[in-house]
């Protein structure tokens, strides 16, 4: 059983393997964070998640919330890019933790 924060939370596992994968989508709200990421973010979503949330494992937020600008979570992570945050309060209420 994977944790609330996982992107895995919703996907079934047996013993013998993993099931198939379950998006969790992140709705949009009219008071997202509009952010465009710098050098200290390229290709390092994990440390955004970090700074804004507290945890890491949140980096497959900014994907979900995102998916027209972000295909590939780490390469299209870059510098310039411009992206929409949700809130800490938004992803408790959605993700259950």
């Amino acid at each position: 059983m994977y944790n609330a924060t996982s992107p895995y939370y919703e996907t079934k596992l047996t013993k013998s393997n993993l099931g198939m994968m379950v998006d969790r989508p992140i709705p949009k709200y009219s008071d997202d964070i509009s952010f465009e990421i710098n050098s200290t973010y390229h290709n390092r979503p994990d440390l955004l998640a970090h700074d804004l949330y507290g945890e890491s494992d949140l980096w497959w937020v900014f994907a979900a919330r995102n998916p027209n600008t972000i295909k590939n979570p780490l390469y299209d992570f870059a510098e310039g890019t411009s992206i929409k945050l949700p809130k800490l309060e938004v992803l408790k209420q959605v993700l259950g933790f």
